[in-house]
């Protein structure tokens, strides 16, 4: 948790922005996993977290964007809650922790909201992601589930998202203890990559570093032989000689901010001539792109697309590519190559604000809005900032079903050698990934120390 002060000078911008109305924003609740008593490991929502520090379940806060004022609503924990839990602070210590004064029962959160109501206020909310958060809200608000995400505050939205997107230094520090962790476990994953080694002991280990050193891993490891399948979590393979593993895992620090890095690397410890081929071309890209990282880049044109020649130029190389680097990407070709952007916002969340962002519904009724905000809840539109931290993941995977289904439909004809991609059925995918700050002068990747990413590096580590 950061000073007081950081949290009451955050809300207090986020109140000047939004100016008019109550802003409300509930942190998460347990969530059980198979009998309420016996729930999953806590989270807490990344923007309550944002604007009030307060990482405990069942905690709400409203504020007043007229008068800046800050509540706190929440229960005490009783004897019986104590029993099982020891001691805990009141409501009204875990408010002054953060620079709230007004704490209130969670039972008397309806009543403020109702004589919100009354007063004719707006009530400003973010898209909710949670299934029980919708329940609650529908409860609260008086209005259909069906209905909540018409009723989500757009201000708020760019508001929450203008804010979290661009890093303060403190923020920064936190980064890069998580990058320290992720550190760690690919480097332990590295070593553990052998023949016969089943892809979940691998998982399983370098989870527990993230868990041991930070709050938790900062999204479910990947760990597979199966790169080309962008997803893959079952981590049920026994590694064999020839095949690639790729490694997609992150942590967060105590304070859940984020770190996301992809290695990808040889079982036998050896890349085969074919391997390295593709695999330079990843690297090429990955290394290429935080140049192009510079405060006011479009994103889509200046950084994405910028990959995705680079990526097409070394596929025309090896032959499997026809023509140039520009019609390919012109065709769309590289869809099938690459069917993923090349980064994503980083911070509280792994994947930053998508929640209020793009993943969570369609944004042309809010085009213009977007364009306007220019943050990283929608892609297409997405002005960078110094400040701002993203992923740099080029990938090229060579997916069987998606290469069959362009071939049958007769896409990118001239572009695509598809008689050359039968020998790559099997190959599988490589993804490389480190987490960038943009600065005036292009990305800097976080972190004091290097992953190893060159095919000399890899295989000096892998297998040792």
């Amino acid at each position: 948790m950061f000073s007081a002060s950081t949290y009451i000078a955050r809300r207090a911008e986020l109140c000047r922005r939004i100016a008019k109305g109550v802003i409300l924003i509930p942190g998460n609740n347990p969530s059980p996993f198979n009998y309420p008593n016996n729930c999953y490991s806590f989270r807490q929502d990344s923007t309550f977290l944002y604007y009030f520090g307060l990482n405990l379940p069942s905690l709400t806060a409203l504020l007043d964007a007229e008068t800046g004022e800050a509540t706190l609503f929440g229960d005490d924990f009783t004897v019986d809650d104590i029993i099982w839990t020891g001691p805990q602070p009141t409501l009204v210590e875990l408010g002054a922790q953060v620079g709230v004064t007004k704490c209130y029962p969670s039972a008397d959160l309806a009543s403020h909201i109702a004589a919100a109501q009354k007063g004719g206020r707006t009530i400003h909310y973010l898209p909710p992601y949670r299934g029980e958060t919708k329940i609650a809200l529908s409860s609260l608000l008086g209005v259909g589930i069906d209905t909540l995400h018409a009723g989500k505050s757009a201000e708020l939205m760019f508001a929450v998202a203008e804010m979290r997107e661009v890093k303060s230094a403190e923020e920064i520090e936190e980064l890069e203890r998580a990058f320290h962790i992720g550190y760690d476990m690919h480097l332990t994953a590295m070593r553990m990559c052998r023949a016969g080694v089943v892809e979940r002991e691998i998982a399983g280990t370098i989870e527990g570093i993230a868990k041991s050193h930070g709050s938790a891993v900062s999204f479910p490891s990947i760990v597979s032989q199966h790169g080309e399948t962008l997803h893959n979590l079952n981590c049920d393979g026994v590694l064999e000689n020839g095949r690639l593993l790729l490694v997609d895992a992150g942590a967060e620090s105590i304070t859940n901010y984020c770190s996301d890095h992809t290695r990808t690397y040889p079982v036998s410890g050896r890349f085969t001539e074919r391997q390295r081929d593709i695999y330079n071309i990843v690297l090429r890209a990955h290394d290429e792109a935080p140049k192009h990282m510079r405060t006011g880049a479009m994103y889509m044109e200046e950084v994405h697309r910028r990959a995705l020649l680079s990526l097409a130029e070394g596929l025309h190389d090896v032959g499997l590519i026809r023509g140039s680097a520009e019609d390919a990407v012109a065709a769309g070709a590289m869809y099938m190559f690459m069917p993923h952007g090349l980064s994503h916002g980083l911070g509280m969340d792994v994947h930053d604000c998508e929640a209020i962002g793009e993943r969570s519904f369609d944004f042309t009724e809010l085009l213009d809005r977007a364009k306007e905000s220019a943050t990283c809840v929608h892609r297409a539109t997405w002005r960078l900032r110094a400040g701002t931290v993203m992923s740099d993941e080029p990938g090229i995977y060579f997916i069987p079903a998606l290469i069959d289904k362009s071939r049958a439909e007769g896409l990118y004809k001239g572009i695509v050698n598809y008689d050359a991609l039968d020998a790559y059925r099997d190959f599988g995918g490589i993804r490389i990934e480190d987490d960038i700050i943009v600065t005036d002068e292009g990305g800097r990747v976080i972190g004091d120390k290097h992953i190893p990413s060159t095919i000399e590096e890899l295989e000096a580590v892998v297998g040792k």
